[in-house]
């Protein structure tokens, strides 16, 4: 129970994100027009631990569409669990699409030695600094990790370009707001952050008609 309190919400049901979009509905009438637009939001939890992490690696940089591919080729593979890729050469690794710099940051993260289990009830702060130590995880994948594998209510990701484009839109602004501005600007949204994004992304998928996040 302590470590609940310290780490405050976590989403783990449609009810709970109904929670804080109404919450946020209440707060500000373009969210709640936006979730009129969308309709109920996606869960999106997921597992924690290693593969996550991976995950989260391989979709840098790329699109949509490019890391599920090189996902579901590293699924087949059977190149997804740390055993497995310690195992593998980085021949095998770029024969599933990884560059260079990605196998250097798969490398990394099996040397990384994160006790997954301790971070389930470590505070956000703590969680994002000490996955930021490893090479080629930044704030957005701990952000990404934090909001969908521990189910943080009020994590946010303003670096996010699809976020970005989407507060753009949904707010009349005259240019996308940079990371900065982006951030404070969520400021207003806790304690529910999360769902603040989960909801950037529906709007995000349903203007541009592509997913902003995998």
């Amino acid at each position: 129970m302590g470590g609940r309190l310290v780490i405050g919400r976590v989403i783990e049901t449609a009810e709970d994100l109904e929670e804080g979009m109404s919450h946020l509905g209440a707060q500000c009438p373009r969210l709640a027009r936006a979730y009129t637009q969308t309709g109920r939001l996606p869960l999106r939890r997921r597992p924690d631990g290693f593969e996550q992490l991976l995950s989260a690696i391989v979709s840098q940089q790329v699109s949509v569409a490019s890391a599920s591919a090189i996902w579901g080729r590293m699924t087949t593979a059977g190149l997804t669990t740390r055993p497995q890729i310690v195992a593998a050469s980085d021949d095998d690794l770029r024969a599933v699409g990884l560059s260079r710099q990605k196998i250097r940051y798969t490398r990394a993260l099996c040397d990384a030695g994160i006790n997954y289990a301790a971070l389930r009830n470590a505070p956000n702060e703590e969680v994002i600094a000490t996955l930021i130590q490893v090479p080629g995880i930044g704030t957005w994948t701990a952000e990404i990790y934090s909001m969908f594998s521990l189910g943080r209510a009020d994590v946010f990701a303003p670096g996010d370009l699809a976020l970005q484009e989407a507060v753009r839109i949904l707010y009349d602004l005259p240019d996308r707001p940079n990371e900065r501005a982006l951030r404070q600007m969520a400021e207003q949204w806790n304690p529910w952050r999360s769902v603040a994004a989960r909801l950037l992304w529906a709007y995000y998928r349903l203007t541009k008609d592509r997913e902003g996040i995998r």
